[in-house]
């Protein structure tokens, strides 16, 4: 189960996610661990329900465009207690795991920050894949989220670096891991640009080389 995490909203941690989950070659299951601000399901084009994550939930949805890809949205606030309150996000990601398939790829798209709500993806997943883009603040935040994860004993496998075809030198030494790729800015829709598409596949083929969690 590989986390996908990075200090800023909007640094393209969601397309990060759907874009690797398109470039793995077999079966993927995404998860969205952001419940205040959830993405996966809209960039997924798929619902997200009150039942998503309720003991009588309809199953993940198929991602419409990539039939290898299941989609788990955030589940609404409060949907799966009957007392309205927030479910636990460790519990919910174990259920996320034991019901993907022996073999299947677990991506999690995490939320933004180091608060306790980014922390607990990052506690139970095998490994964190940094994103940020090359603006200071993303970059200064995702080295905070790396620095995060390392204190919970999560492996941080990589980073990449979005919108950017160069990644200039330091990026790697301030994240402490290697620049897997730079993802290069595509106008909408971006996974459906060739170069954004050859990106996420060399991520993909890095990671699997040298860890072995994807």
């Amino acid at each position: 189960m590989l986390a996908i995490a990075g200090g800023k909203g909007g640094c393209g941690k969601t397309t990060t996610t759907l874009g690797l989950a398109a470039a793995i070659d077999g079966e993927t299951v995404v998860a969205d661990a952001d419940r205040d601000m959830p993405n996966l399901h809209a960039l997924a084009g798929v619902p997200r329900d009150a039942d998503a994550d309720a003991e009588n939930r309809t199953p993940p949805y198929r991602h419409p465009a990539y039939d290898r890809v299941s989609v788990w949205p955030a589940p609404t606030n409060g949907a799966s207690r009957p007392d309205g309150g927030r479910d636990d996000a460790t519990a919910r990601l174990e259920r996320v795991r034991t019901e993907a398939d022996a073999g299947d790829a677990v991506l999690v798209d995490c939320p933004a920050g180091a608060g306790p709500d980014a922390a607990a993806p990052l506690r139970i997943c095998d490994g964190v894949l940094l994103v940020s883009s090359l603006c200071a603040p993303s970059l200064r935040d995702t080295a905070k989220t790396a620095s995060m994860a390392r204190t919970l004993g999560t492996p941080v496998v990589g980073a990449v670096v979005t919108r950017a075809r160069v990644t200039p030198p330091g990026v790697s030494e301030l994240l402490g891991c290697p620049v897997v790729e730079s993802v290069p800015e595509a106008t909408p829709p971006v996974l459906e640009d060739e170069a954004v598409e050859r990106a996420y596949e060399n991520v993909t083929e890095e990671i699997h080389a040298a860890e072995g969690i994807i």
